[in-house]
């Protein structure tokens, strides 16, 4: 006769569905978070466009990766847009509105037929870790009984900020209009200090308050009050005193991150051969390292706007300029897509390719973590997206952020004012400001930003080592999962 503890044993894991938005900021940190549920036993079906799906095969060894956990599958569906669309810049929007019409119905159809993904060797859905955009989540999980985990893959800053949008509207520190852009906020706690309008996210830079955007977002972050527990890509050590606030109102919070530190160091804890999983959607060319390996220490600058900024020729004209004024080295990624308003012309003239010569180096796409942990990168320029602001921190890389949307706005404000390892150049694209800024970070207070890189970076490495906050948050969410099965 087997006993209670045997007869566990013989049933299957948790079984975890997981829903990103198909955007490769949200993809990324998802993809891990379903790695270390690999790396717990359970099972994990991961819902992925047939776009993106196709873009992992083709440029990351994701789906290899993943062939070792015989408990993980993906579940492809369309996302409704033809394969040469845009899915950057204001077709994000666009992208938003058609996973929405298309890709949800095709899922919760393909889910009750899938009789919630039960089958004779895995369990019906544990529970749904859904992205936090994803509105219909919610009523999905209380019509079909299952528990709702949010993820977040933006900072508890930015959440706190659109959580408090009620409070703001009352203090009439929102709409912008008549009102100072370097104004101080007081109606978000833990952030009075240092947040100006202009550093609030994007989404608040309407006229109208009831801009159909901004009251979708809102709508979003509040349907956290439906969900069971929410996961952060976030430390106590970067956000402490936010996710305090949060927890007054959102009870079970569970603060993970940096996710990408976290995997490493549980895969090394495992002693497993098992490789960190990217989600990068376009070809990474690996020429850039060997051109790093032939610059001198902390000499390079490293220049990204991630996977959706889209920058018009005059704007791109003004970075290159200000990085050639500099006379310091770089690398920037430029996506083939990126570029607008070029009616036609190359974005970069030809005389202005001759002087990058020798002195910078052009990819259309860039390993980022290997980047930013080469020893010859001193320096990030960046649009202060959160996946990329963590890598950086955790690389100890000093920052120049010029944000483009969301909470990349806020995110380049804590840079500068609050773990001041960077400098903040939002709301303006000129060629001086971009020169001087890049000199400050890699001349000027060089040493003294190093120094607050490099102790910021071993804080968050030691969060999510034995013992630190963001390690024993994801085994309390292990607990959690293990928790709800019946």
């Amino acid at each position: 006769m087997t006993s209670v503890s045997e007869q566990q044993n013989l049933r299957p894991p948790p079984h975890v569905l997981i829903f990103p938005l198909p955007v490769q900021g949200h993809l990324n940190p998802m993809l891990k978070v379903a790695h270390l549920l690999c790396l717990a036993e359970f099972h994990v079906t991961f819902i992925i466009s047939e776009f993106n799906h196709r873009r992992l095969l083709q440029h990351t060894t994701a789906s290899a990766a993943f062939s070792r956990y015989p408990g993980f599958q993906f579940w492809t569906l369309p996302d409704g847009l033809p394969d040469d669309h845009p899915r950057s810049g204001h077709g994000a929007m666009e992208l938003m509105s058609s996973v929405a019409n298309v890709t949800v119905p095709l899922f919760k159809k393909m889910m009750i037929q899938e009789n919630l993904l039960a089958s004779a060797a895995r369990r019906s859905v544990t529970c749904f870790v859904a992205d936090g955009l994803l509105s219909f989540a919610p009523d999905f999980c209380e019509e079909n009984g299952i528990p709702l985990i949010c993820f977040r893959p933006a900072p508890a800053s930015y959440f706190w900020a659109i959580y408090r949008f009620p409070q703001l509207l009352q203090a009439q520190e929102i709409p912008f209009e008549g009102k100072s852009m370097d104004g101080l906020i007081k109606s978000i706690p833990g952030m009075e200090g240092f947040l100006r309008r202009r550093d609030l996210p994007g989404f608040y830079r309407v006229d109208d308050i009831n801009d159909p955007t901004l009251k979708g977002v809102v709508a979003a972050v509040m349907l956290i009050h439906r969900a069971q527990a929410v996961i952060l890509n976030t430390c106590e050590d970067l956000e402490g005193q936010i996710l305090e606030e949060m927890q007054k109102h959102v009870p079970r919070v569970f603060s993970i991150g940096p996710i990408h530190e976290q995997v490493k160091y549980r895969l090394m804890e495992k002693k497993t051969e098992s490789s960190i999983i990217t989600a990068s959607l376009w070809a990474e060319d690996r020429s850039c390292i060997d051109w790093l390996d032939a610059q001198p220490p902390k000499s390079v600058v490293y220049v990204s706007f991630g996977s959706i900024t889209l920058l018009t020729r005059k704007q791109v004209l003004e970075f290159l300029h200000g990085l050639l004024e500099s006379s310091h080295r770089f690398l920037w990624v430029m996506r083939p897509d990126s570029v607008t308003g070029s009616n036609g012309e190359d974005p970069i003239p030809t005389e202005l390719m001759e002087r990058i010569k020798g002195k910078g180096l052009l990819v259309e796409w860039a390993p980022q973590e290997k980047v930013l942990n080469h020893p010859a990168v001193g320096g990030f320029m960046t649009h202060s997206g959160w996946n990329s602001t963590l890598e950086s921190i955790a690389a100890g890389v000093p920052m120049v952020c010029w944000p483009y949307l969301g909470d990349q706005q806020i995110n380049s404000r804590f840079v500068s004012e609050v773990w001041k390892i960077g400098l903040d150049i939002k709301d303006t694209c000129d060629r001086k400001i971009i020169e001087e800024a890049i000199r400050d970070v890699m001349e000027v207070r060089k040493d003294e930003f190093m120094e607050r890189s490099g102790n910021l970076a071993k804080l968050v490495k030691r969060t999510i080592s034995k013992g630190g906050s963001s390690y024993n948050n994801w085994d309390d969410l292990i607990q959690y999962i293990k928790s709800l099965v019946i």
